[in-house]
């Protein structure tokens, strides 16, 4: 199951907080919207994504970072049902 978080932030702080959310594991995909709504950038993300392949991701953040001042972002998490992690187990 997966679910949608948004988090309103000033473009200084835009970079530090898409870090902070990939470190966290459970992001799926990331999508950067303007004041307006308008979408800047998205990117989805896989498991075991390594910073060599987050690196130009970063640097087109960075840059998208210095032009806007006000942005949005849409997190998609992936989320354990508890049901998921129930054991049956049957004995005859």
């Amino acid at each position: 199951m997966t679910t949608k978080e948004s988090f309103s932030i000033n473009g200084e702080a835009l970079l530090d907080k898409i870090k902070s959310l990939i470190n966290e594991g459970n992001v799926t995909k990331i999508t950067i919207t303007d004041k307006s709504g308008k979408e800047l950038m998205h990117f989805p993300l896989a498991v075991g994504l390594f910073g060599v392949l987050l690196a130009p991701i970063f640097a087109a953040i960075g840059t998208l970072a210095a032009l806007v001042t006000e942005c949005t972002i849409t997190v998609e998490k992936e989320v354990k049902d508890d049901d998921d992690t129930k054991t049956e187990i049957k004995v005859s």
